[in-house]
């Protein structure tokens, strides 16, 4: 696996005018793919589920699209006892099983031609050595030029000893010429006070501007579409604040359990789980202003704007719910309750269904509602933001015409059926007048014949090309903690989370929580 490699020139090779930009950003370079230059990639914590289904993969469907430079290198780093060609068997076998795009023979060989592993411990300094040879080497043999990239896919218990011997070794210093860049997961903190112990942790190694926070969910095509749906439409803008809408629901559900997760998720929960960063993100993308443009600091200034002027609404008692699943039934068949899966306590109080009530203190959204719900063993899966308008203010028709007509809304679903579904009123066909609730679908599935990157696709590449759009800042972890925190610490005074049967859309608190200001929840 070692020793040098030849490989056709690069596009890059040679003299060169400035890389592709972002097609985000400048709608004239839109037929241009966005390739990342010479670098290489080091996962910490490879031998993880993340690593298997998801970066692997990801990296290869980058590389099977043209994405990738010829001489790119992936490192990995874990305390298995493996060789360059044991590696190189575990990312085959997960390339194989999870890839999105086909396995073609010569675009596997030459990102195996990249591939290294350095055994050893997390707090070993000769193992940190021994990384900063195998990069010096990959720098000298495939060209990687010194750019590094470093994820750690690793619980955040252990960054402060990985980003100290990054320091240490001096593989995280950049210079003019060459870019050193740290990827972390979530969760990004526990509440205020750690995420800002956790940022000032990381940015005493990395400067901002070189630390990406993934969030896979912005790396969603359909998030992305918020933009454009939002900005490129003349259609929705003017009906876009206070004056039409009359609330937003912002939705992540999940049919699944947590069955053999006990270790990362209790005593964390759905709303630091989910609500901290997802939904708050979505809610940023939703109620924020237009950038001036689409470059990084434009865009990250108008959601910082956003969740700086977002509050929970109280009183928490009938504001929030939060439940736990119960026993029950899903896809028809049984299913235990959270205190019955294996690691969860009895007396456990994490709750696995969450929902709060902020609004956005701002001229285009006072007095607007935003409700955000999560939850597990809910009724099927589904992620969506619907805006709901207000209904019309005189209706020149009696109460038996327009007996099921509901509210206009229009609904951006994120997952699975990515796309986005208009709600109207329409006369129903025959000789009388009845009015009746109509729905205009749009799918990406059948409006376009390509498929969708998968999220740690573009999030990866983004994170090569030195591209922030799409990664929350530190500023903007914190503001979510400052939104979420008075909630947090309202439940943990107020005993238990309620009870709710597996396979329904959660406690009954969820639904007098909207109910009590004339609203109901969507049942996707």
């Amino acid at each position: 696996m070692s020793g040098a490699h030849r490989h056709p020139a690069s596009p890059s090779d040679g003299p060169r005018t400035a890389r592709p930009v972002n097609p985000l950003r400048d709608a004239r370079d839109k037929r241009l793919p966005r390739v990342a230059g010479p670098g290489a990639l080091v996962i910490f914590g490879v031998t993880g589920d993340l690593a298997r289904r998801k970066l692997m993969p990801a990296i290869y469907d980058l590389a099977n699209r043209g994405l990738l430079p010829p001489g790119f290198a992936l490192v990995g780093f874990a305390r298995r006892e493996w060789e360059d060609d044991d590696f190189a068997k575990i990312v085959h076998d997960a390339v194989r099983a999870h890839a999105r795009t086909p396995f073609r023979e010569d675009v596997w060989e030459r990102l195996a031609d990249g591939l290294r592993f350095v055994q050893g411990n997390f707090d070993d300094p000769d193992a940190y050595r021994r990384l900063a040879d195998t990069l010096g080497t990959l720098d000298r043999e495939r060209g990687t030029g010194g750019n590094h990239g470093f994820y750690l896919a690793i619980p955040p218990t252990l960054f402060p000893v990985v980003l100290e011997q990054l320091s240490r070794t001096g593989l995280a210093d950049a210079t003019d010429d060459r870019w050193s860049r740290v990827v972390i997961e979530k969760p990004f903190g526990h509440d205020l006070g750690s995420a800002r112990e956790l940022n000032a942790l990381v940015n005493s190694v990395f400067p901002e501007d070189a630390v990406f926070r993934i969030d896979h969910y912005l790396g969603k095509e359909t998030v992305q579409n918020i933009l454009a749906l939002r900005f490129a439409n003349q259609l929705f803008d003017p009906l876009w604040n206070a004056h039409y809408v009359d609330h937003v629901q912002i939705t992540m559900a999940e049919d699944i359990g947590l069955g053999g997760r006990a270790g990362y998720y209790d005593g964390i929960g759905a709303a630091r789980d989910v609500i901290q960063n997802h939904l708050l993100q979505l809610l940023a993308f939703t109620a924020m202003e237009e950038p001036i443009s689409f470059e990084p600091t434009e865009l990250q200034a108008e959601k910082i704007k956003v969740l700086r002027s977002t509050r929970p609404v109280e009183p928490f008692d009938t504001t929030t719910a939060r439940g736990q699943y119960a026993a029950g039934w899903q896809g028809g068949l049984p299913v235990v309750g959270l205190l019955e899966e294996e690691g969860f306590a009895a007396d456990s109080t994490t709750e696995t269904f969450a929902a709060i009530t902020v609004e956005v203190d701002t001229r285009r959204w006072a007095g607007v509602p935003f409700y955000l719900r999560t939850g597990k063993r809910l009724g099927r899966r589904v992620t969506e933001i619907a805006i709901v308008f207000k209904r019309a203010p005189h209706l020149p028709f009696d109460q038996t015409m327009t007996e099921e007509l509901g509210q206009n809304a229009l609904v951006i679903r994120i997952q699975p059926d990515e796309g986005v579904t208009l709600r109207f009123g329409s006369k129903v066909p025959g000789s009388g007048m009845e009015v009746r609730d109509v729905t205009m679908d749009f799918s990406y599935g059948q409006a376009f014949t390509t498929t969708s990157p998968e999220a740690y696709e573009r999030l990866i590449l983004d994170m090569l090309l030195g591209e922030p759009s799409l990664f929350p800042g530190n500023e903007e972890v914190e503001l979510s903690w400052s939104i979420l925190d008075p909630v947090l610490e309202h439940w943990a005074r107020a005993g238990r989370p309620q009870p709710y049967e597996a396979g329904t859309w959660g406690p009954s608190s969820a639904d007098e929580m909207l109910a009590r200001a004339g609203r109901e929840w969507r049942r996707p």
